[in-house]
């Protein structure tokens, strides 16, 4: 009788495991495995891009949006995509910790390196379908360039406004300076 004990005991554990815990089991290897290749790419200076890249291509997220988004990301104008990188730009920046001198510097150099790497995660966030800023855009832009021209103002609805406009200001102008007089005369009178 031959046996062979490495595949032997590693079916028997398999049949005997349970198939949730088996897929947990994967999933995380999974997991490990594109974390230790990000780590790879990071390590040997292909950047934060590839490395994203990697660690979001074994979601069932990117794979879903990726099969239906592709082709309509591709469709989006540059221009659109450079103001949701700003917008992410941002949101990155106000997310990542500001008290943390070790990992940016101290001073102003810490705060251009923040910058500098909101900017980037913001980017790759973006070019990789963002969170729907630009889509959204171009959508409203599709609506304006079907309903025709975009609606002429009349001249008389501008000279309404520029009147309504140049009355606010002269009325804030007004409070503004009646407060002046009367902190002058309450000066002079002490």
């Amino acid at each position: 009788m031959a046996i062979s004990p490495p595949s032997d005991l590693v079916l028997d554990v398999v049949r005997a495991a349970d198939p949730s815990a088996v897929q947990e089991a994967q999933t995380k290897l999974k997991s490990q495995r594109a974390s230790f290749e990000a780590t790879s790419l990071a390590d040997a200076g292909n950047g934060f891009g590839a490395a994203v890249g990697i660690l979001n291509r074994d979601t069932a997220l990117t794979t879903a949006a990726s099969a239906s988004g592709g082709a309509a990301a591709d469709k989006i104008p540059a221009t659109y995509r450079k103001f949701e990188a700003m917008v992410l730009q941002n949101f990155v920046k106000s997310m990542l910790p500001a008290d943390s001198e070790e990992v940016y510097g101290k001073g102003t150099t810490g705060e251009i390196w923040r910058g500098m790497m909101a900017e980037q995660i913001g980017d790759v966030i973006a070019q990789s379908g963002g969170i729907g800023i630009a889509a959204s855009l171009m959508k409203d832009q599709e609506k304006k360039n079907a309903a025709g021209d975009i609606a002429r103002i009349d001249p008389n609805d501008q000279r309404v406004a520029t009147a309504m406009v140049q009355q606010l200001q002269r009325d804030t102008f007004g409070d503004v300076s009646a407060a002046g007089i009367n902190n002058d005369n309450d000066n002079k009178t002490a």
